[in-house]
């Protein structure tokens, strides 16, 4: 699917944060492993919830999607090897999740993907999880994953090497599914949706500040049903809502039921920094995660330096905030970036080959990049490739209400991993999207 995003002078209206990717696909998980009726409000309908739910029903859990419910039934029996291999689509959340799933449930399987997945690095996660006892091979490092028969070690202390959620959720959740303590330290705090929802079934984990970084420790606890669980709005979905508000010429937007979790929202200070209008509003908690309102109008914007600490809180929105930067007064400069290089796709290069096209000055660095903003609108009509990758075409679409002649984006299906009402949400505030 190609789309063509046109110039759009007037955004307004108020619409519904679609739900929380990461969340979602954590709620299918632990929902299983509760083993008891569980409903799911709020559920993500896309590709990668989906892939990891089937991924859970491959294995043994009973799990009914309709909409954005689903439901999660008791299983009468333990989990089971699979009859074939196990396809989580383009899901690296799903895969890398699943891997300390099966891994501590002495099963035999072999997980999968799509060609973009299947290029992916998976040693970050099986290294820890041979560490701790498990059996998992990785092909050159990447998928297909094997998984067979192994026995997680109790008492496992790791050091992360890199910030990554992922790899942090991968080993807890062994653990959970063992019944094993275990011991994670990250230098730089990631989202810690895995380590809320622990403590909203009542699980026993504890994360604490220290010299080496953030201490998480999880020990062996029975996690206590509930009847439904709600999934919040996605911040990172959100965030192409808010930039789109941002450069707008004309706009007044108000997203609703965003969720707010500190480790995901880094954003929102950045573009306040940058001069972004924004203003949270209905604020409360959900699920043991923070929600709110957002509200947004055109701003005048100005170039800063972002990195450090805040990279990883911020890394998936970083696309959308190139193109913030593009319409922005002055430089801006991205860096400690260098986990874009191994996403979805090479996430900096494309950011760069992207901005080329519609003559944005930037200078790419290994780990960031240098753009040098202008106000003003784009003039050309340039073709972009969003290289599979949907946070790259949804950037460059929102980048077309500032092109006079629009911005033309290349294999856009890709969006419905994350955000599948995106062509539905932008048109119902003003914004000119068409299929080409």
């Amino acid at each position: 699917m190609n789309l063509l995003a046109e110039h759009s002078q007037l955004i307004s209206g108020e619409v519904l944060c679609p739900g929380d990717k990461s969340i979602s696909q954590r709620a299918v998980i632990f929902g299983s492993l509760l083993n008891e009726d569980i409903a799911i409000k709020g559920f993500l309908n896309g590709e990668d919830p989906i892939s990891t739910a089937n991924a859970l029903n491959a294995i043994g859990s009973s799990i009914t999607i309709q909409g954005t419910s689903v439901t999660i039934n008791k299983r009468d029996i333990p989990f089971r090897n699979p009859d074939k291999e196990v396809d989580l689509g383009n899901s690296g959340t799903g895969m890398r999740l699943m891997m300390g799933l099966i891994s501590s449930l002495s099963l035999n399987a072999t997980l999968v993907g799509d060609k973009s997945l299947m290029k992916r690095p998976m040693l970050r996660v099986s290294n820890p999880l041979n560490e701790m006892g498990a059996s998992v091979v990785c092909s050159e490092g990447r998928p297909p994953v094997s998984i067979s028969e192994g026995k997680i070690n109790n008492n496992f202390d790791y050091v992360m090497p890199i910030a990554s959620a992922q790899v942090k959720s991968s080993i807890i959740l062994a653990a959970v599914a063992a019944n094993k303590n275990v011991t994670v330290t990250e230098k730089h705090p990631t989202r810690n949706h895995t380590e809320r929802m622990i403590s909203y079934f009542q699980g026993n984990i504890k994360s604490t500040p220290e010299d080496l970084g953030n201490k998480i420790q999880y020990t062996p606890s029975k996690l206590i049903p509930t009847s439904t669980y709600e999934v919040v709005g996605d911040f990172s979905s959100a965030s192409f809502l808010i930039v789109a508000g941002l450069i707008a010429e004309q706009s007044n937007i108000l997203i609703k039921n965003v969720g707010l979790n500190p480790t995901r929202c880094g954003l929102l200070s950045v573009l306040k920094s940058m001069g972004g209008i924004i203003d949270i509003q209905n604020e409360r908690m959900v699920s043991n995660e923070e929600v709110g309102d957002i509200h947004v109008v055109s701003s005048s914007l100005k170039g800063i330096s972002v990195g450090g600490d805040i990279i990883p809180n911020i890394i998936d929105e970083i696309p959308i905030l190139s193109i913030a930067a593009s319409f922005a007064n002055g430089e801006t400069l991205i860096s400690d970036a260098k986990e874009l290089r191994v996403k979805e796709s090479d996430r900096l290069q494309a950011i760069a080959d992207g901005l080329r096209k519609i003559n944005i000055q930037h200078e790419l660095y290994e780990d960031g990049i240098r753009i040098t903003g202008s106000p003003d609108d784009i003039s050309v009509c340039p073709e972009i490739n969003s290289h599979g990758d949907h946070r790259i075409a949804m950037s460059f679409l929102i980048a077309g209400l500032r092109s006079k002649n629009g911005i033309y984006v290349k294999d856009c299906a890709n969006i419905f991993t994350s955000f599948p009402n995106f062509i539905e949400v932008m048109s119902s505030l003003g914004m000119k999207l068409n299929e080409r």
